[in-house]
């Protein structure tokens, strides 16, 4: 009776084992493909045509203080999240940029003088699967910082609709428009939104609320 029993016993464990091992491989395959889906490039997830571009710094901001997470990147995620758009953000290649305001102001102000045209990391996303093209910075001098530049000559955003936004703290839009018209003559470029950095910081329900009036505005 008992090595009945005993052989029972075993058997079950038997059973057992190949499903904790399909178990344990499952895991293991969902962080595997987890672990791919971070290092895969971006890509029009979206599938709506719809992209945002922006570059943002953090560290040291006027009239903010120390920032962990940059204006423009806090109004970039806000319309990526109402128009379900795709984002890519630029990266200097070599980010040579001061962390704090006064040397930053200088950096750029010395790149404008220059007319430089600071290098950007890639992959850049595949533009041919966009129609629509958002592309946000801060005010550097009165205008794109200069590594916007860069990507306006290396990129072909011929035939698509552009839409500037900007962060700044009193100057407004800049003529973001006028200067990404000429940058880019074979796009259409529709009417751009200016965002105080101190509101993206500091009243993010505000901004949130003026970039869904900006968006319905261009639905017009």
């Amino acid at each position: 009776m008992l090595t009945a029993v005993l052989m029972l016993f075993l058997a079950a464990c038997g059973a057992s084992k190949p499903a904790e091992q399909k178990e344990t491989e499952k895991e293991s395959q969902t962080q595997q493909t987890e672990t791919e889906t971070e290092h895969m490039p971006t890509e029009a997830a979206s599938g709506n045509g719809t992209l945002v571009v922006y570059f943002s710094r953090t560290g040291e901001q006027y009239t903010v203080g120390v920032i962990d997470k940059g204006n423009t990147a806090i109004v970039a995620e806000m319309i990526a999240k109402e128009t379900g758009a795709d984002l890519f953000e630029i990266l200097p290649e070599e980010d040579y940029y001061p962390y704090t305001y006064d040397e930053l102001t200088d950096v750029a102000r010395q790149e404008q003088n220059e007319n430089a045209r600071p290098a950007y990391q890639g992959p850049v996303p595949d533009l041919s699967k966009y129609d629509t093209v958002f592309i946000g910075a801060p005010v550097w001098w009165g205008d794109w910082p200069m590594i916007m530049y860069t990507f306006f000559e290396n990129e072909d955003l011929s035939g698509k609709t552009l839409i500037p936004f900007s962060t700044h703290e009193g100057s407004g839009l800049s003529g973001f428009d006028q200067k990404l018209s000429a940058a880019c003559p074979d796009s259409e470029v529709l009417d751009g939104l200016a965002i105080r950095g101190n509101d993206a910081q500091n009243d993010q329900d505000g901004v949130r609320s003026d970039v869904n009036e900006w968006l319905a505005g261009l639905n017009d």
